[in-house]
């Protein structure tokens, strides 16, 4: 139903800074609640930040609060994540995905309600 394409990521130093983009298919995008989530080598896929539908509401997880920037453009079905001050950490493949149902904060978290994921685009952090 709706297909999500992510783009944007790629080798960054530290300290560095990327703008990713996840781009939906459909006439539908204003209704969905877009989100980021991020799994890194040998590690379990972890939220990161959601934003509602209007984009006048955002949240970021403790680890990434103040150097990752959430947005969101409906005109373009496009949501956006700008990701600042980047640690080796951070390096991961980063999704983007979609859900219709409410959720807020760390309660957005649970992968099993997101109802569209995208393939994921790799960023990786050199020291």
């Amino acid at each position: 139903q709706v297909q999500l394409v992510e783009s944007g990521g790629g080798l960054v130093q530290t300290g560095g800074s990327l703008r990713l983009s996840c781009v939906a298919s459909g006439r539908t995008f204003s209704r969905y609640i877009m989100g980021w989530f991020r799994q890194a080598p040998g590690k379990e896929r972890e939220f990161v930040s959601a934003i509602g539908k209007s984009g006048q509401s955002t949240f970021y997880v403790d680890s990434v609060k103040g150097r990752f920037t959430i947005s969101r453009d409906n005109a373009e079905n496009t949501v956006y994540l700008e990701i600042a001050s980047l640690k080796p950490e951070d390096t991961a493949v980063y999704y983007c995905a979609a859900r219709s149902t409410y959720c807020s904060g760390y309660g957005c978290d649970g992968e099993s309600a997101w109802d569209y994921w995208g393939l994921g685009t790799p960023v990786t952090v050199s020291s």
